[in-house]
């Protein structure tokens, strides 16, 4: 199957799973904190990782790199949310909020991607 083929399809599947995981995460908090954002991205990294230590060890194929890491993990997670939302904090004078969504995007961020690599290792 080609390579554009399986990322559109990861892609096909990531982006509505981002909106439908974002919107239920961020019912349940009453905060102006982007909580749906910040589980999509770190859930995002864990499979990344996860897809990403899979292949290097040779336990998985690069197509899965391609179906999963780059398509699906390339839309369900969000850069340009996750800048705007904190943009959004901070103008509306949320900074502490808004540097705790930079702070713990990037921590929780690196911790998810080792994360998700370790588990690759362990079960490769």
């Amino acid at each position: 199957m080609s390579g554009y083929l399986l990322v559109a399809i990861g892609a096909l599947v990531g982006a509505p799973a981002r909106y439908l995981t974002d919107r239920a995460v961020q019912a349940r908090h009453d905060s102006v904190f982007p909580w749906g954002t910040f589980a999509v991205n770190l859930v995002g990294t864990v499979v990344l990782g996860l897809v990403t230590g899979a292949v290097l060890a040779g336990a998985a194929s690069a197509h899965w790199q391609l179906l999963v890491g780059t398509g699906f993990c390339g839309a369900l997670t969000t850069y340009s949310t996750f800048s705007y939302e904190t943009l959004r904090l901070v103008e509306g004078g949320a900074r502490r909020y808004a540097a705790a969504n930079v702070g713990l995007s990037l921590v929780g961020g690196l911790g998810a991607a080792y994360l998700g690599a370790e588990l690759a290792r362990l079960l490769g």
